[in-house]
Formats: C-alpha cells, structure tokens, sequence
C-alpha cells in the first residue's frame, strides 16, 4: 500500500502564490508518476501537473508558465508551485501515484493511489 498526504493548500488572493506538498510513504519507491489533480466545485476532477520518476514534467496548458511540479525522491515528497494564482483554481488538489506508461500520465485512471486532497481557494 501507498499512503499519499497532501499539504500547503489555504486562501490566498488572485496574483498570489501557495506551494503544495504531497508526502508518500509505505511501498512507494522512485519508480512512481506523480500526478496533480484538481476538483472544483460543481466540476469533473481534471488533470493539472505531472512528474515522471526520471524528472520528465507536463502540465495542462491553463497552468503553463504559473505551476511547476518538483520532486525529492530522497524524501519521497513532491511539490506542485502555483504562482499567479486565480479565482478559476479553486479546487480540492489531489496528489495520486503509480507506476505507468508516461503517455498515461494525464489520466486519473492511471492512478491507483490518491490523497484526501487539500483546498485552494482564490479570491478575486
């Protein structure tokens, strides 16, 4: 089993900045995909960030040039950066886990390990 704890989400006004952590533990290794998720209200949960075991990244392009995915494997934790945030982030941020094929790697289906997520709220 994996067990996946997410971090740092909060209130934070338009223009503004957070760092989400997700820390793994349990039988997870460096071999793993990281991906981000995100869940508005009223909304499906989509796609926003990944991070392959090698360092390879991808982002959905809503969040190109203001969200960086980062991971230490030293301390099996991984980062999702958001600057410029706004009011169309809210969201629940979850963190998932699993060894797949990269081209899968936007999928949620991919995954079978998640977090209990953690909110983002963007005011205006």
């Amino acid at each position: 089993q994996v067990q996946l704890v997410e971090s740092g989400g909060g209130l934070v006004q338009a223009g503004g900045s957070l760092t989400l952590s997700c820390a793994a533990s349990g039988r997870v290794d460096n071999s793993y995909t990281i991906g981000w998720f995100r869940q508005a209200p009223g909304k499906e949960r989509e796609f926003v960030a990944a991070i392959s075991w090698s360092g390879i990244t991808r982002c959905t392009d809503s969040v190109k040039g203001r969200f960086t995915i980062s991971r230490n494997n030293a301390k099996n934790t991984n980062y999702l950066q958001m600057t410029d945030l706004k009011p169309e982030d809210t969201a629940v941020y979850y963190c998932a886990a699993d060894r797949l094929d990269w081209h899968t790697s936007g999928a949620e289906t991919a995954y079978h390990y998640w977090g209990q997520g953690t909110q983002v709220t963007v005011s205006s």
